[in-house]
């Protein structure tokens, strides 16, 4: 198969979730004719849908109940009465909860852009649950202000996926489902296509286009307890690194305070937000301590670490001590089943707790990644710290980073910043395409290389398991490169992953047929895991501070003087990231850096 059978569209978008589908869709009402969007999954199993507590905007449709305090009951505003919140407040609330690494310029885009793009899901057919009068139903999530979490039931996320899938469709964009991109072309600082195994037949394609964009989600896969799908396994910002795109602030990974025990299934924050209590096994509500003010709803790096704190000094709960209870039974039978029914079925199902009636054992999980590829506030890859872009490429969603979450990612803002960034990038590419962008001439035969790549993994007699490694991977960034973490810890998950990456090349693929490979694709994704979990751990090892989800017992300070910055990392000519720095946009008038305190 030469360039001349290759598949050719305007525009290719990676991943089909709510930043692929929004720009698809987007891109389409535009004018665009041609746009395709691949999946590695069905379009609607994409991990968006998994998201369960809610999207932030400042609606101000609900209040605390006067004199109730800060975690009281909530009542609907009434028409024409005081707001309670703004966008001004949700951005201060979203910089301080990134610790003063998020930029700001990009936070005030994602604040002021939310309400209309939630009024915009709302007039598309959006379920979202509602206030007695009608008005969109908002909770308090972590770390905000005010109660902001617009939601539907603990299914927002889904509801949200099939909404704008639905949007997509009627708009005549094409779903390429279950096909798996291994590379992206990437020539003269300008995107050619991808190359994309359809894995119902094994054959690999040259896909052609004017425009790529990637939107494949997180990597949570790169740990052992986390709340991340099987399928999130960090694809886009490995094979991104690999053609030449930098990453940005790998070293932030977002631990979720309440993982299943054991299983690390979400359980929202939803809990939290609705009144839940995390209590040790002492049956005290022990956030008292570390975030008096806020307590259950302090930022997720600061309760995952007080848990983890309550943990290691003894006072965790279960056989082996490595969990703790999340208390949902004063809510009510009534409440649980209208606002947290999906909750109470994984609890069940997972656990065989049922929360109306018992506490659930719980443990904090890798849950997101503020680390990605890095673009501008319109979706478009940089390829450096003077924002050289990379024409016609684009990343929005969790393989992203823009930055608005910066060290750390309130609840609720990451549906927001998919939804927003994803359709700012619809509109971006639009005007790309329409203003004569070209299809650029590929040189050689991409496709044909990866088929020989392919065909030597399969070829390969070696003695290791791809599952062995991928387990070991995931045990040593757990233990060495997690919650916290120090100079001793890290250099130990550099040298694994380093090790781990020299017995891939002597791991087989047992499974050698070519229709719907599975044995073959966990060894492409356990590749990728290896090459970004080398990038977060020598960020982490770098950067010699604690500043929000990275938290080194080594350097406990925050250090603005020598670390206010991004870090930017490289693939060099050795293999190994080079890293760079940039600074972090700050409006020193408005948000200047002050002391993190819940």
């Amino acid at each position: 198969m030469t360039n001349s059978d290759a598949i050719t569209h305007d525009v290719i978008i990676v991943g089909a979730g709510l930043a692929g589908s929004w720009a698809a869709m987007i891109a389409a009402e535009q004018g665009v004719r041609d746009v395709a969007v691949l999946s590695k999954l069905h379009p609607l199993r994409s991990h968006s849908g998994a998201a369960q507590g809610g999207i932030a905007a400042a609606l101000n449709n609900v209040r605390p109940v006067a004199g109730t305090g800060p975690r009281g009951p909530l009542e609907q505003i009434p028409e024409g009465e005081e707001p309670v919140d703004s966008p001004e407040l949700h951005m201060f609330d979203t910089i301080k909860g990134s610790d003063w690494l998020g930029d700001q310029d990009a936070i005030e885009i994602l604040v002021n852009d939310a309400i209309d793009v939630i009024y915009q899901y709302e007039h598309m057919g959006c379920v979202f649950s509602r206030t007695p009068d009608g008005r969109i139903a908002q909770r308090r999530f972590g770390g905000h202000s005010a109660p902001r979490a617009n939601f539907a039931a603990d299914w927002t996320g889904h509801v949200l996926l099939h909404t704008i899938h639905e949007q997509a469709l009627k708009h005549g964009v094409k779903f390429y489902s279950e096909w798996y991109v291994m590379d992206v072309i990437i020539e003269d600082n300008i995107v050619r296509g991808v190359v994309a195994i359809n894995i119902l037949t094994g054959e690999v394609h040259l896909l052609r286009a004017k425009a790529v964009m990637f939107a494949t989600g997180g990597y949570g896969r790169a740990f052992k307890i986390t709340s991340n799908a099987f399928a999130n396994t960090g694809d886009g910002v490995a094979i991104a690194y690999d053609a030449g795109a930098p990453l940005m602030d790998m070293e932030f990974v977002q631990f979720h305070p309440t993982g299943l025990y054991r299983h690390g299934i979400l359980m929202s924050e939803a809990c939290r937000g609705e009144g839940g209590y995390l209590l040790n096994k002492d049956g005290e509500r022990f956030m008292e301590k570390y975030a008096p003010d806020k307590m259950e709803l302090a930022p997720r790096d600061l309760v995952s670490r007080s848990e983890q704190r309550e943990i290691d000094e003894g006072r965790g709960v279960m056989e082996d001590g490595q969990a703790i209870w999340l208390d949902l039974r004063h809510l009510g039978r009534e409440k649980i089943m209208e606002r947290l029914p999906q909750v109470r079925e994984l609890a069940i199902d997972f656990a065989g707790v049922d929360p109306i009636e018992e506490p659930v054992p719980i443990q904090p999980t890798a849950h997101y990644s503020m680390g990605g590829i890095p673009t501008d506030n319109n979706g478009q890859v940089i390829a450096d710290a003077q924002g050289t872009p990379i024409v016609g490429f684009y990343a929005a969603g969790e393989v992203a980073c823009v930055s608005v979450h910066g060290a750390n990612r309130l609840g609720t803002n990451s549906l927001l910043e998919a939804s927003v960034f994803g359709r700012r990038a619809g509109y971006a590419i639009a005007e790309f395409i329409k203003n004569g962008a070209k299809l650029h001439p590929v040189t050689g035969d991409p496709a044909e290389r990866n088929r020989r790549m392919i065909q030597e993994m399969l070829d390969n007699p070696g003695k290791e398991l791809v599952e062995d490694i991928a387990q070991e991977l995931k045990a040593t960034m757990t233990a060495n490169c997690g919650i916290f973490r120090d100079d001793e810890k890290l250099k130990r998950a550099l040298k694994d992953v380093r090790e781990l990456q020299e017995r891939f090349k002597h791991a087989r693929v047992m499974d050698k047929s070519r229709r719907f490979n599975t044995d073959l694709l966990a060894a492409l994704e356990t590749k990728h895991l290896l090459t970004f979990s080398e990038v977060i751990v020598t960020g982490a090892l770098n950067r010699t501070e604690s500043r929000g989800a990275h938290a080194r017992t080594d350097y406990p300070k925050r250090d603005d003087e020598n670390w206010l910055k991004h870090t930017l990392a490289r693939k060099g000519e050795d293999g190994r990231p080079e890293l760079s720095y940039k600074d972090v946009t700050i409006f020193w008038d408005r948000f200047p850096p002050q002391e993190r305190k819940y």
